[in-house]
């Protein structure tokens, strides 16, 4: 196992996947919260933090396995944010037998066509290469990054980014990641196990539009975080926690899909 990992805490064994452009820094504040009653395992995905870049094609749902397989866990709970979503989301579709609950927090998700006004904005982004303080600048100006940008965790955001673009610039010899097929969005009714959809209220439109997609998944239970954007991990720790202990220890189970819209 090549990438970086940490273990926190004892318990029903919880893998937190991060989301890109930043590293497994972005759980600091909930590891911890969990960590004190789960076994909370996280790591940096291939080519942040402290993980090895990318020299072939990456598949982050394989990465995932080889981690699990390492750790020698047969059952885990995944929480993933955005595309760490997208992937746990993924995970789950290829090896259920290996996930106990999912949790996704403004996910992205394999398949699903972004509005043109997201992807212009991606590409006006996409365009400041390879000027890495301007990429920084400009992505964490997107709407979604409001309210992380207007706090305190304003300097800490810009810090992971200002890491994950220099490594990108400077490591990466492949942007190419690999994703199974069919993708997610066709298969989202074969999800056998509970899953937990998070998000804040200051998000992009097509936010909306994946979690319309996530209503087809059979023990859906939806949450939203009043005030929140993309960054809810860093601005809401404490609330995303206690969304997350609640949905494992079985009180959304047991309301009938209290959370469903």
């Amino acid at each position: 196992m090549d990438l970086y990992y940490e273990i926190q805490g004892e318990g029903s064994p919880v893998v937190l996947l991060h989301s890109p452009g930043v590293d497994s820094r972005e759980w600091k504040y909930a590891a911890p919260l969990l960590a004190q009653s789960c076994k909370v395992i996280t790591y940096d995905g291939r080519g942040t933090g402290r993980s090895p870049a990318p020299q072939t094609p990456t598949s982050l749902v394989e990465d995932l396995r080889d981690l699990l397989q390492h750790l020698r866990l047969e059952r885990v709970t995944l929480v993933g944010h955005s595309m760490g979503g997208q992937a746990a989301t993924d995970f789950t579709l290829t090896y259920p037998s290996m996930v106990e609950r999912l949790v996704v927090i403004a996910p992205s998700l394999t398949g699903f066509v972004f509005s043109q006004e997201f992807t212009e904005w991606m590409a006006s982004v996409n365009a400041a290469a390879p000027d890495i303080d301007k990429l920084v600048e400009l992505s964490l100006s997107g709407p979604n990054y409001r309210a992380t940008m207007a706090g305190p965790h304003r300097e800490f955001l810009r810090e992971m980014a200002v890491h994950y673009m220099t490594r990108v610039f400077t490591e990466w010899k492949s942007f190419e990641v690999r994703w199974p097929e069919p993708p997610a969005i066709e298969r989202l009714e074969d999800i056998a196990v509970s899953t937990l959809f998070i998000r804040g209220t200051i998000e992009w439109p097509d936010m909306l539009k994946i979690a319309e997609q996530f209503q087809r998944v059979p023990a859906i239970h939806f949450a939203e975080m009043e005030g929140g954007d993309h960054m809810l991990t860093l601005t809401h720790a404490e609330e995303l926690t206690e969304h997350i202990r609640n949905f494992m220890y079985g009180e959304l189970d047991n309301a009938a899909n209290k959370g469903r819209k």
